[in-house]
């Protein structure tokens, strides 16, 4: 056997090992319960929108792989394949346009696009729907750097009461989350979080529900999510809002019925009825909700 033809093998040979890798890497990573729910931060049942949300991320994410890896695969073998061989004289044939690739480069990309844009809209109309009423409505207040929460009266709670939240001191050390400011949740219950800003863009985010959206002043967002698993969960603000930014931590406790009207009795034993509403924003004449 020649030496080229020997090349030629080994380089077969090499091209082949190196995809049976590859295909075998991504059988077993694809195994994993990481991999299942697409490394997020949560778990399915932990809120009504997570599995919804969850399914979204993976199934995008196996739809954009295998997109990739069908590219991939016809750019090295266009390299291989059209090569410039050794005694090669000249320039391959020259095409100036080929109307049938044309249009399929143009109708698949396109197909693709109108695709993911159905299920994105889909599932975004799902979670933002508050055709119906919720059982608990949260006004959410964010502002330089903690948070206010106000509970408002409902067919859950009874009357209005509120909770105002201090900022975290970040020193090096653990972070006392006890001293955090504590949104409480009752599970199993549907509730409208209200996102307000006092003062300039923040932004409400919980990792493990899957779900942010900004605070702008002047306008009110919302997020309606049932929690349907209990448990205390970390939050933040993720919009860089000023020198303390960081610092603008807090909790979420999703807790049974009665420990949500337990703790709804301690604000009132404490004084925290009514309230903090726009009065006590830093430009109170913007807060006009919409």
């Amino acid at each position: 056997m020649s030496s080229q033809n020997r090349t030629g093998s080994r380089r077969k040979q090499i091209i082949s090992i190196t995809g049976l890798a590859l295909a075998g890497a991504l059988a077993l990573t694809g195994c994993s319960p990481e991999a299942a729910k697409g490394w997020l931060p949560t778990d399915r049942g932990t809120t009504s929108n997570t599995g919804r949300i969850m399914d979204l991320w993976v199934n995008s994410w196996i739809a954009a792989l295998s997109v990739g890896v069908i590219t991939w695969g016809l750019i090295i073998w266009c390299i291989i394949a059209y090569r410039r061989r050794k005694g090669t004289t000249g320039f391959p044939k020259q095409l100036s346009y080929n109307l049938p690739l044309e249009v399929f480069y143009l109708t698949i990309p396109l197909f693709m696009v109108l695709v993911f844009f159905y299920f994105t809209d889909q599932d975004q109309r799902a979670i933002d729907d508050r055709s119906q009423p919720a059982d608990v409505t949260i006004d959410v207040r964010g502002k330089q750097w903690a948070w206010d929460f106000n509970y408002v009266k409902g067919s859950v709670i009874s009357e209005d009461l509120h909770e105002a939240g201090v900022q975290a001191h970040l020193t090096g050390n653990n972070v006392d989350k006890d001293k955090l400011p504590t949104l409480y949740l009752p599970v199993n219950k549907s509730v409208d979080l209200e996102l307000n800003s006092r003062d300039v863009i923040h932004s409400f985010w919980v990792p493990a529900f899957l779900q942010k959206r900004d605070m702008i002043p002047g306008k009110t967002n919302y997020i309606r999510v049932t929690p349907t698993q209990e448990g205390t969960y970390d939050g933040k603000c993720a919009e860089l809002c000023g020198e303390y930014h960081s610092e603008m931590l807090f909790r979420v406790k999703v807790v049974s019925e009665a420990e949500f009207q337990a703790h709804m009795d301690q604000l009132r034993q404490s004084g925290n009825t009514g309230l903090l509403d726009s009065k006590y924003d830093r430009n109170p004449d913007l807060n006009v909700k919409n």
